[in-house]
């Protein structure tokens, strides 16, 4: 398995040159540039600005395998606005594109919200079930045309709360070019997660991996790898058991805020260790 280093760990108008560099010095195999309203990588971002970005990896010897949005939480995927539901939309397109033109075979996706401590608005249940997978199913053809897969990532979204409720919605959208982004951290405060990668099996696209304390509360419980209370020895032997060889991709909160790089130092040291996990 590859590892690379999501840009989500970063500030939005982080610098993408400097944080590719720090990336490859700390030895990682690739990188996830996130897209933004405003920074280096945006919704106004052309071609040759997608060239320019390709072209820093390439010169450090880094792969770009996947591609994420911070500003998929400004507009709900999954609301029943359909205005805000065409901007959400809009916005995946944008990711494809950049997808396409970075080399990335995968972006991240949030499919949306029932309710978050981040977003504005609160939809109900099956109305935002219903919607996103409406908005998925609709996406699904502009993946494909593209050669990208649509890769739909478990929040903090009160929504897609269980494994077989993932795998479920999924199956229904029913397209090879929609699965899952699992963030092994971010299911701690309900669940398992060496069962949900045992469950959605196949459909995993890519992995988020970070780590959490179940005994503290809200995002300062995001912990280094090893700090938290991830089973890293369950998820590993999950994750061998389903067959997945792709892209570990470690994500972060800036806990270093002086040092912003510290954390994936830290971590690719940790991913050593569990990596090396039988």
């Amino acid at each position: 398995m590859k590892t690379g280093v999501s840009f989500f760990s970063f500030a939005q108008d982080v610098d993408i040159r400097q944080a590719a560099a720090e990336a490859k010095k700390a030895g990682y195999d690739g990188i996830e540039p996130v897209l933004t309203d405003e920074g280096s990588l945006s919704m106004a971002s052309n071609g040759r600005d997608l060239a320019e970005i390709r072209g820093i990896a390439e010169d450090l010897g880094l792969e770009i395998p996947s591609v994420g949005a911070w500003n998929l939480w400004s507009h709900n995927l999954a609301g029943d606005d359909p205005a805000e539901t065409r901007a959400a939309m809009d916005i995946v397109k944008k990711q494809i594109d950049c997808a396409a033109a970075l080399g990335a075979d995968t972006i991240l996706v949030v499919p949306g919200w029932v309710g978050a401590p981040f977003a504005q608005g609160v939809v109900r249940y099956d109305r935002a079930y219903e919607n996103a997978q409406r908005a998925l199913s609709g996406l699904a053809p502009y993946a494909e045309a593209a050669g990208v897969s649509i890769a739909v990532e478990n929040v903090w979204n009160r929504f897609l709360l269980s494994p077989i409720e993932m795998r479920r919605f999924l199956d229904e959208i029913g397209s090879p070019r929609v699965g899952a982004y699992f963030d092994v951290g971010n299911i701690i405060y309900i669940g398992y997660p060496e069962q949900w990668i045992e469950i959605l099996g196949t459909r995993i696209k890519k992995l988020h991996f970070c780590d959490y304390r179940a005994d503290q509360t809200g995002l300062g419980a995001f912990v280094d790898l090893l700090a938290g209370d991830v089973d890293f020895h369950a998820v590993m032997r999950a994750i061998r058991s389903v067959g997945y060889d792709d892209y570990i991709t470690v994500e972060f909160l800036p806990n270093y805020r002086a040092f912003p790089y510290q954390s994936i130092r830290n971590a690719r040291l940790s991913l050593d260790t569990i990596l090396a996990i039988k």
